[in-house]
């Protein structure tokens, strides 16, 4: 069976060592990050091995936090644009087995919304993928207009991955922790974190009534759907149309035709079936979130569900040949 994962990281050293230590606080000193930094560099080598021993078809790949958004405007745009090219460079030749979403200044978001539309067309990425707040702002912030303009004019989707926390939030939310090394990370990143924060990133961008000022866009989000699938019934009590926001949809009309989730980093069947509940089969798409987690742990989770053929396909690969127009 064709099986397609869309959070699959990179790291390119080239690129990365060119981002200030100081913009990246504390993460990535983890002794587990240390650990990462080859696996996140390769691309030909070790991960492709691994992908056919799993039999995974293709990796959509896309930049780590080591980025562009922690540059300033004046620097972001010519290195996401560097960056970008170098990872057009290093997939020519396997464009069967790899794609990627673009990496854009998010700093400047007229200058992202040009690199998505160079990098689509140029190099046929099929999207992007932003991570987290941007300055400390939110999305729904009328400065980023042009990033969902230029998506939805070009069909592709923003995939909204979680980023590092603001300093004042990690000051609060995440320090005076016992000297443990890596606890802090863990907490404020990819243990609790990250996940809560683009949670309600997706909930701010419904009630400011993005979805419905850019009716085409589409936008994907990990982690088996970042918490919201559990909070479904709530939130959408919460946050009905005539409450106080700017959304003319509900929160479950408007997630079923525009949000879209992947399982990376999730291989538990419990909250899978949480998802099918609430978004529904449509709208899953499998991931691994490699290398933060291994080829072998996701396919044993996708070789475990319990579901008809033709629905196990549309995970796999059938909702994202269609999302990300894979097939074309």
């Amino acid at each position: 069976m064709r099986i397609v994962t869309l959070e699959e990281h990179i790291s390119l050293p080239e690129m990365a060592d060119q981002i200030p230590k100081e913009a990246l606080g504390g993460f990535g000193r983890s002794e587990r990050m240390q650990q990462l930094i080859p696996k996140l560099a390769d691309i030909t080598g070790e991960r492709l091995k691994s992908m056919d021993d799993n039999g995974i078809t293709i990796q959509v790949l896309s930049v780590d936090s080591s980025g562009a958004n922690l540059l300033s405007p004046y620097e972001g745009p010519a290195f996401a644009r560097q960056y970008n090219h170098l990872i057009a460079e290093k997939i020519a030749g396997f464009e069967g087995r790899f794609t990627a979403f673009a990496h854009l200044p998010m700093t400047a978001p007229v200058a992202a919304a040009d690199e998505l539309e160079r990098s689509v067309k140029e190099y046929n990425f099929r999207g992007a993928m932003i991570r987290g707040l941007t300055k400390d702002k939110f999305l729904d912030q009328p400065e980023f207009a042009p990033i969902f303009e230029r998506a939805q004019k070009l069909d592709v989707p923003v995939y909204l991955h979680p980023g590092l926390p603001p300093k004042q939030v990690a000051d609060i939310y995440y320090s005076g922790l016992p000297n443990h090394s890596g606890m802090s990370e863990a907490l404020a990143c990819y243990g609790w974190g990250w996940h809560s924060e683009t949670a309600l990133h997706v909930l701010r961008l419904l009630y400011a009534g993005i979805f419905d000022k850019y009716p085409k866009l589409n936008l994907i989000i990990g982690h088996m759907g970042e918490m919201l699938p559990m909070m479904m019934a709530r939130s959408e009590r919460a946050f009905k149309p005539g409450s106080g926001g700017a959304n003319q949809r509900t929160l479950t009309e408007t997630f079923h035709q525009q949000v879209h989730i992947t399982t990376s980093g999730f291989f538990t069947q419990p909250p899978l079936k949480v998802a099918l509940d609430t978004f529904g089969i449509d709208n899953i798409l499998f991931s691994v979130d490699y290398p933060f987690s291994t080829n072998e742990m996701g396919i044993e989770f996708l070789n475990a569900i319990e579901l008809p053929d033709e629905k196990i396909a549309k995970i796999a690969h059938g909702n994202a040949d269609k999302l990300l127009n894979l097939m074309i």
